[in-house]
């Protein structure tokens, strides 16, 4: 099979046992991916693909499920997608800046990905989102700053653009240090919601004319006359996904937070009681012709589940997301004769003003037509499976709660030049998503609930003192820092106190040209442990199976990983109180010591780094990406349930 998909080929022999066994997630990526091979368009109506809002939604769908999977098919999906638009001088096929559409802006989230990635000829996807930033930079606004939803709808501003704009200006403004413009970010939350909020209910109505010229609007107001689920669902998504880019010090951020803290209470009050869903027009349950309806359902989902799970809405509102998915399980979901899913009940298309003129009426929000697998559905039932995934039914979600893993940026303190030019640290850091870094092991680790930190500073008792699991992989030599920062007697003895209190430490080495090994071992020793002078499993080029390490049944670390794929490592000798738990041809590759009341792991290389859990680069066969999620549910396990009152 090529890269370039047959779908089929990849669910296998059996599409209806692969749809009876996979997340939901998977299987509407899978329906997806099926009924789109080639490239995103409503084809059965005959609308030709274009560079357009509703690819770049269910593309951020598509990439939740790789970041949950590590299969690296999805990536490819999602390239090659982007690919069929962006040229290599990085202009876009179709798009029109002129036209001032705010809705053209979302697709660019996905070239953001894209240019985060290890990718040759990765700089034509900078250069089209420097053409969205464009867009943005010169977008009309209404006259105290907000932007226009589209220059053809002069003064307007409408929830929807909140989710088209916002999160691609953040990710955009905070990647290439453009900090001035998180004001800027705020503010239009802020203003949308000033403008479209009733105090009675406090739902947001769809949206609001600073000029009063449309004849929807209220002549006083401003504001359109309902309230439409979907567009609340745009603004509910926005505000979760703007703030895993606003910085945590910037002094506005809580306003965000607050909005979405007044918001949701207000949307869960118009949650059908029984069937778990909302209705099309939101407050109208009970009303002639009004019905329930899939996409704001699965944003109003997306939003309470990803706002609970990352602290900004109280724990209790997930029952109100997992109320929501089982409506949407019981009320959208069909199956195909081929074992595909197919999201039912999605309003094709809700607007106000246009040709023919769109009033914002009762009515009007009930005439427009529904549309099986409507994208604008499909994207956020995607997202919303994933975040109950995450939230899990066995309660995954609870072995990290309230838990934080650390890696040291002390003892591994490397610089590259960073995209705006400034140095920045790299290799192994949690916030590097190159090839080099741990940015998907720690996405892993808070899928699992555990906060992640990094420890630039030497491990003393105070560095430690709310750290569960503390990670040192690859300390430097002075060919990757000038100046290292060797482990000292004194850090030794400080960690060593801190494992026996109830630490989980984990250390990962790498071969001997590589890795700082005498002052490493020192630690090392204190644990029964050493990293030996050997190098094995050196690979040539592409092959692969000269890195192979099987795992063998009964290791309590990787209940079901069989194979996993470490290069360059150096092995281990080991003594009490430490045990090996995975060996090859005679040579010890894991271990295990429990000190104290704490607990150490080590391995001779940092194997888990992007480069080989992404799915992109070695062989499906090899299961790093499963290794690191059980490696991590096992670590986080270790933790003492009185962690925190030991280390006083």
């Amino acid at each position: 099979m090529t890269k370039r998909f047959t779908l089929l080929a990849w669910l296998g022999l059996s599409i209806a046992a692969y749809a009876q066994t996979a997340p939901w997630s998977e299987r509407m990526a899978a329906t997806v991916m099926a009924t789109h091979a080639d490239s995103i368009a409503y084809t059965k109506e005959k609308k030709d693909a274009r560079w357009e809002y509703e690819m770049g939604v269910v593309l951020r769908g598509i990439e939740q499920v790789w970041y949950r999977t590590g299969d690296n098919r999805y990536f490819e999906y999602i390239q090659k997608n982007l690919d069929r638009y962006v040229t290599a001088d990085g202009t876009i096929r179709t798009y029109k800046l002129e036209d001032y559409n705010i809705d053209h802006v979302t697709p660019g989230r996905g070239l953001l990905l894209l240019y985060q990635q290890s990718l040759p000829g990765k700089e034509k996807y900078r250069k089209a989102a420097d053409l969205l930033r464009k867009q943005l930079a010169q977008q009309p606004r209404t006259n105290e700053g907000g932007f226009w939803h589209k220059k053809r709808y002069p003064y307007q501003m409408w929830l929807d653009g909140l989710y088209m704009g916002e999160p691609f200006y953040a990710e955009y403004s905070l990647l290439f240090g453009e900090s001035k413009n998180f004001d800027d970010i705020v503010n239009q939350f802020v203003w949308m919601e000033q403008h479209a909020r009733d105090a009675k209910t406090g739902l947001l109505y769809h949206g609001w004319d600073e000029s009063r010229e449309q004849k929807w609007a209220n002549p006083q107001t401003g504001k359109s006359p309902n309230f439409w689920s979907r567009a609340m669902g745009w603004y509910a998504m926005a505000l979760v996904d703007v703030l895993d880019y606003i910085p945590a010090s910037h002094p506005r951020r809580g306003e965000v937070v607050a909005i979405l803290q007044r918001l949701m209470p207000a949307v869960v009050k118009y949650q059908d009681p029984k069937e778990g869903a909302w209705y099309q027009v939101t407050d109208r349950m009970g009303s002639p012709g009004n019905y329930l309806e899939a996409s704001g359902t699965a944003m109003f989902v997306y939003a309470l589940a990803k706002g609970v799970r990352l602290g900004y809405l109280p724990a209790p509102m997930l029952s109100y997301a997992r109320k929501g998915y089982a409506g949407m399980l019981k009320n959208f979901i069909s199956t195909d004769s081929k074992g595909l899913i197919h999201l039912e009940k999605t309003v094709s298309v809700s607007g106000l003003g246009g040709t023919p003129y769109r009033d914002g009426s009762y009515e009007y929000y009930l005439s427009e037509p529904l549309r099986q697998d409507d994208l604008k559905g499909v994207g956020p039932f995607i997202m919303a499976s994933v975040e109950m995934e995450i939230a899990g039914a066995a309660g995954q979600n609870a072995v990290g709660a309230g838990k934080t893993v650390a890696v040291d940026t002390y003892f591994n303190h490397e610089f590259r030049k960073g995209i705006t030019g400034e140095p920045e640290a790299f290799h192994y850091t949690w916030d590097d998503k190159l090839h080099s870094g741990f940015w998907w092991w720690g996405n892993t680790f808070r899928d699992l609930g555990a906060k992640t930190v990094s420890v630039p500073t030497a491990p003393g008792a105070a560095a430690l003192k709310n750290v569960d699991v503390y990670i040192i992989v690859d300390p430097d030599t002075p060919k990757e820092t000038a100046q290292p920062n060797y482990i000292s007697e004194a850090d030794s003895k400080a960690i060593a106190d801190w494992v026996r209190a109830g630490g989980t430490l984990v250390l990962m080495a790498n071969d001997t040209a590589n890795c700082e090994h005498k002052n490493f071992n020192r630690l090392a020793a204190q644990f029964g442990i050493q990293f030996l002078p050997k190098n094995r499993n050196m690979v040539q080029k592409d092959q692969f199976e000269q890195g192979q390490i099987t795992i063998p049944a009964g290791v309590p670390i990787f209940p079901s990983t069989r194979t996993v794929y470490i290069k360059e490592l150096s092995p281990l000798a080991v003594k009490a109180p430490a045990k090996a738990v995975v060996t090859d041809s005679g040579d010890v590759i894991m271990a295990v010591a429990k000190v104290g009341k704490g607990t150490v792991f080590a391995v001779g290389d940092p194997w888990l780094y992007n480069e080989y859990v992404d799915g992109r680069k070695i062989p499906a066969r090899y299961e790093n990406f499963k290794a690191g999620k059980e490696l991590a549910t096992w670590l986080l396990e270790q933790v003492p349930s009185n962690a925190a009152a030991l280390r006083k």
